[in-house]
């Protein structure tokens, strides 16, 4: 058997803010909201897009997209300033304690590879699983956030495929959330279809800071080593598949889910939520009496008195927990799990906010996955409502999205919005065992659609 293609690593470089201000030159402080992120991964996700047919003829092709893709983040830089910068940080000795925060002007800049692959779009998107490779197509592969104190906050990869380009975004979890993340990503793109340098772009990031009132923006943490809240996580071995959801699919699942507890309030992204935690839990083969939680991630701005402003740029997250056993879960009906979901979103408030901001003040706490994984859990993360496909760099709308190794793990599903509008795709990551008892669960498989990539 031949030997698997490999990625070749051409050039890269470092990209810094076109313009330098003022504000490059202040200290950016960390709320309890991004701290805590310190011991997770980078979030990385990428678009697949096609080489446009003229591509092969013009041999300037990939010179003239990375250049406009290089310039256009230079001016992008300019509004999003933290993610050029490096986190530092200042130990104090009187009571021991640290102070981190970005250091936004003494810093190379973000990363910027370019890397070839001799792979075709079907090699990528045609496999029943993600192919490994992917994985690869993002810088800081197993990073925590932590390293940013000397890895760049936010490298892309842009890697050519034989007949595609699939641009890599890997960004410190510490600076953005998914919010920020893709309001970070749809800029770059509004700025690269511009094709200037005095752009007024369509939604400037906001970077005020959030405390509580009489709180911050220096926080020190209680620790005197790094050790004391960081460890390096390494999943088991995984099975990664994307599943397909139609609108039409996605309609009648809600319909159903509603119709058992008779009310008209439950979600679709609540239904299909429930069907994961019901299906996930059955391929798992769980003792009736085994506790399981899904785990929901939840954007505190609009739940915010006053609300935060949706182009507020940070960490601005919680996940929120809905606990029950393998045995009540499975013998009641999906409306019965949906309902469950349902009542934590609808009461999750700014009380609930705040009490968590308050008790983290009192006691700091960093997430780390390596002490705090439950094998019986599932995580829902992403969002169907963010703009993925709305980012465009001169090769049309992209194919697909895919994402790398970072925060995966037994029961992660991550979700997407589809390529045809009101789709969702799930990203899902079982052990091979649970993922194959899923693939013939006919609960689950008769709502999962045919994806359009595979027509």
């Amino acid at each position: 058997m031949s030997n698997p293609p490999q990625i070749r690593y051409i050039s890269d470089c470092f990209i810094k803010s076109q313009h330098a201000s003022e504000e490059l030159k202040k200290p950016f402080y960390l709320t309890p909201w991004d701290l805590v992120m310190l011991s997770t991964n980078y979030i990385q996700r990428g678009l697949l897009y096609a080489k446009p047919q003229a591509a092969d003829e013009q041999e300037d092709f990939i010179k003239t997209l990375l250049e406009r893709l290089k310039h256009s983040l230079s001016v992008t830089l300019v509004h999003f300033y933290p993610l050029a910068g490096r986190l530092v940080t200042k130990k104090n000795e009187n009571p021991p304690s640290c102070l981190i925060f970005v250091d936004c002007s003494n810093s190379p800049g973000a990363k910027f590879i370019h890397a070839a692959l001799d792979m075709t779009i079907s090699d990528i998107l045609s496999p029943t699983d993600v192919p490994s490779i992917v994985q690869l197509f993002f810088d800081h592969d197993r990073a925590l956030n932590h390293d940013g104190h000397t890895m760049p906050l936010l490298s892309i990869q842009v890697t050519e495929l034989k007949d595609g380009i699939f641009v890599g975004c890997s960004t410190n979890h510490c600076i953005v959330d998914g919010v920020s993340y893709w309001h970070f990503f749809n800029t770059w793109s509004e700025i690269f279809q511009a094709q200037g340098n005095n752009i007024s772009i369509t939604r400037p990031p906001i970077h005020k800071r959030w405390f509580p009132d009489g709180v911050g923006p220096i926080l020190n943490l209680p620790f005197t080593h790094q050790d004391e809240f960081l460890s390096r996580f390494e999943a088991p071995k995984l099975r990664e598949r994307i599943f397909h959801f139609s609108s039409e699919s996605i309609a009648k699942l809600k319909a159903k889910a509603n119709e058992e507890p008779n009310t008209s309030e439950i979600s679709s992204f609540q239904s299909l939520s429930a069907l994961l935690w019901r299906c996930i839990t059955r391929a798992r083969c769980l003792p009736h009496d085994q506790r399981t939680n899904f785990k929901l991630f939840i954007n505190n701005r609009s739940r915010m008195e006053p609300p935060l402003s949706n182009d507020y740029f940070g960490n601005s997250v919680f996940a929120m927990s809905v606990v029950t056993t393998a045995g009540e879960l499975l013998e009641h009906s999906l409306g019965w799990g949906a309902w469950k979901l349902h009542e934590v979103v609808v009461n999750y408030n700014d009380k609930v906010v705040r009490d968590w901001i308050d008790s983290w003040l009192q006691s700091p706490v960093i997430t780390q996955h390596a002490r705090s994984f439950d094998p019986y859990s599932v995580t829902m993360g992403s969002s169907p409502r963010f703009n993925m496909y709305g980012n465009e760099f001169g090769m049309g709308k992209a194919l697909a999205l895919r994402s790398g190794y970072a925060n995966k793990y037994d029961g992660k599903i991550s979700s997407f919005p589809g390529y045809e509008g009101g789709s969702i795709d799930l990203e899902v990551c079982l052990v091979p065992d649970s993922m194959r008892a899923l693939e013939t669960d006919e609960e689950f498989m008769d709502v999962v659609s045919l994806s359009h990539q595979l027509h």
